[in-house]
């Protein structure tokens, strides 16, 4: 494998992110109503598209580094700043009804209200960067597990961790799509 630089990564970036934009509309992601719904569990569209997004990237990752065409970075396990960071995320798209990729490939179909959010999206990005100082200094050194992965941690081999993510986005599809054809 060669490095990729330059002018053609910017191509390859370009044409990536075109189909990720592109498979987020046909999944149906990129509608307000849909995300909205999932936190109403009434539509379980986004859990589907976002698990099998998960499982097919990971096997993905795992095959590229098994064959030598990628190695593994881990970034320290800052656990404090996980679950602040998921926690405002969570709220924000609760609030917003999409979530940064999905708000992205909803302003490029036309919403002008996730155009809005996009925007919003800038300024807290702006707000991060300004007080990273701060962050660095106070909330990633707390609950820091270092460089690990649930490998390292547990003892389970990656490809039997992600088995057992398969077995259960099945088990999941399946009662999701069960309770679905159930009669109300």
């Amino acid at each position: 494998m060669f490095p990729v630089t330059g002018t053609t990564a910017l191509l390859l970036a370009i044409v990536f992110g075109f189909a990720f934009g592109w498979l987020l509309h046909r999944g149906r992601v990129t509608n307000y109503d849909v995300i909205i719904n999932q936190f109403r569990l009434r539509d379980f569209t986004v859990l589907k598209v976002m698990l099998t997004a998960i499982i097919v990237g990971g096997l993905g990752v795992m095959a590229l580094v098994d064959l030598g065409a990628a190695t593994y970075h881990v970034r320290d396990a800052n656990m404090l700043a996980v679950v602040l960071g998921a926690t405002i995320f969570g709220i924000g798209m609760v609030l917003y009804g999409y979530c940064p990729g999905t708000a992205i490939a909803a302003v490029a179909t036309g919403n002008v209200h996730a155009l809005v959010g996009a925007c919003g999206m800038v300024f807290g990005a702006i707000l991060y960067a300004f007080s990273f100082d701060w962050l660095l200094a106070a909330i990633l050194p707390v609950w820091g597990l270092g460089k690990v992965t649930l490998t390292t941690l547990t003892g389970i081999p990656a490809l039997l961790i992600f088995g057992g993510l398969i077995a259960g986005a099945i088990l999941l599809f399946w009662s999701v799509e069960r309770r679905a054809v159930a009669p109300q």
